[in-house]
C-alpha cells in the first residue's frame, strides 16, 4: 500500500473520532453524560477506544513507511513530530484505562491528524547517518519518549488552564466538567514531567557520548543542543520549585509550557528551519 494512503487513512480516522467526540461531549449537556463518566470511571467507550487503536495502528505503519524506504533511513522534522505525537496519543490511550481524560483526547486528536499527514506533505531530505548504531537508536528512543511525555504534559497543562478559567468564570463545558478534579490532574501532570525529565536527562547524556563517537568531540553547541539544555534547565527549575516551594497552579503551567516550547525548538524547530526555510538536509 502507498505510504500516502496510510498517512491519509490515519488522519481520516483521527478526524472522524475527533468529530464524534465533539458531537457526544462538547455539544452534549452535562446531564446527558453517562453514569459511567459521572461515577468517576474512565469515560472512553469501548467502540471509541477501538477506533483510536485502529488510528494508532495506521499511523504507526505510515511512520514506518516514511522512515524506511528499503535502503535508507529518513528522520527529519516531519517524521520526528509525527512520531512524537503518535507516542503521546499511545500514552493517552493507556492512561485512559485509569482516568477520565477525554479532554486531552479532544486536544490531541486534531494534532495527531495533522502530524500523521506531515511526512506526506514534506519530503524528508535528511538521511540518518549510523542508523544501525545501537547507541543512536537508544538515544532516539529516549528523545522521542521524552518529547512525547512532554507533549502530553503540555496538552494536560492547557486543559488544566481551560478548566481553571472556566471554574473562575462559573461556566464550564461538559467535556471539561467530566475531567478529574484539578488536584488529581496536577498530580498526573507532575508524574508525566518527572518521568519525561529523567528521559530528557538520558537523552542529553547519551547525546554527549554519541557526539563523541560521531564528531570526535563531547558536545556540539548548535541550536538543537542549546534549546535542549534550556528546556532541561526550565524543567529542573520547575521540579525544584515544586518540591521546595510547592509551585502549582498557573506558575507550574507557565513553566511547563515554556519548557515544552524550548524542547520543541530543540529538534523539530531546528530541523524545520534547515529543511523547509533554508532547504538544507544537514
Amino acid at each position: 500500500m502507498s505510504p500516502i494512503v496510510m498517512h491519509v487513512l490515519a488522519a481520516a480516522i483521527y478526524t472522524a473520532l475527533s468529530l464524534q467526540l465533539w458531537r457526544t461531549s462538547w455539544r452534549g449537556s452535562l446531564l446527558n453524560q453517562s453514569s459511567r463518566e459521572l461515577s468517576g470511571l474512565p469515560g472512553l467507550p469501548l467502540v471509541e477506544r477501538s477506533i483510536l487503536l485502529a488510528a494508532l495502528a495506521a499511523h504507526a505503519v505510515s511512520i514506518r513507511m516514511a522512515i524506511f524506504d528499503g535502503t535508507q533511513v529518513h528522520f527529519g522534522f516531519a517524521i520526528a513530530l509525527s512520531v512524537m505525537v503518535w507516542l503521546a496519543i499511545v500514552l493517552f490511550w493507556i492512561e485512559s484505562f485509569f482516568a477520565r481524560l477525554n479532554g486531552l483526547l479532544a486536544l490531541g486528536l486534531p494534532a495527531a491528524a495533522l502530524a500523521s499527514l506531515l511526512p506526506a506533505l514534506f519530503a524528508e531530505p535528511h538521511i540518518l547517518a549510523n542508523a544501525s548504531s545501537t547507541a543512536l537508536r537508544l538515544h532516539l528512543l529516549a528523545a522521542m519518549l521524552a518529547y512525547s511525555l512532554f507533549t502530553l504534559a503540555a496538552l494536560h497543562a492547557l486543559l488544566m488552564a481551560a478548566a481553571e478559567r472556566g471554574l473562575h468564570r462559573g461556566k464550564i463545558s461538559p467535556l471539561l466538567a467530566s475531567l478529574p478534579p484539578l488536584l488529581t490532574m496536577e498530580t498526573i501532570l507532575f508524574r508525566l514531567i518527572h518521568i519525561a525529565f529523567v528521559l530528557l536527562t538520558l537523552t542529553l547524556v547519551s547525546g554527549v557520548f554519541f557526539s563523541e563517537d560521531l564528531f570526535g568531540k563531547a558536545l556540539t553547541f548548535d541550536h538543537k543542543t542549546v534549546f535542549a539544555i534550556i528546556s532541561w534547565l526550565i524543567f529542573a527549575a520547575l521540579l525544584i520549585g515544586r518540591h521546595l516551594r510547592g509551585w502549582r497552579g498557573r506558575v507550574a503551567l507557565r513553566w511547563t509550557l515554556a519548557g515544552f516550547l524550548a524542547l520543541l525548538l530543540a529538534y523539530v524547530g531546528s530541523r524545520f528551519v534547515l529543511e523547509i526555510i533554508l532547504n538544507r538536509s544537514t
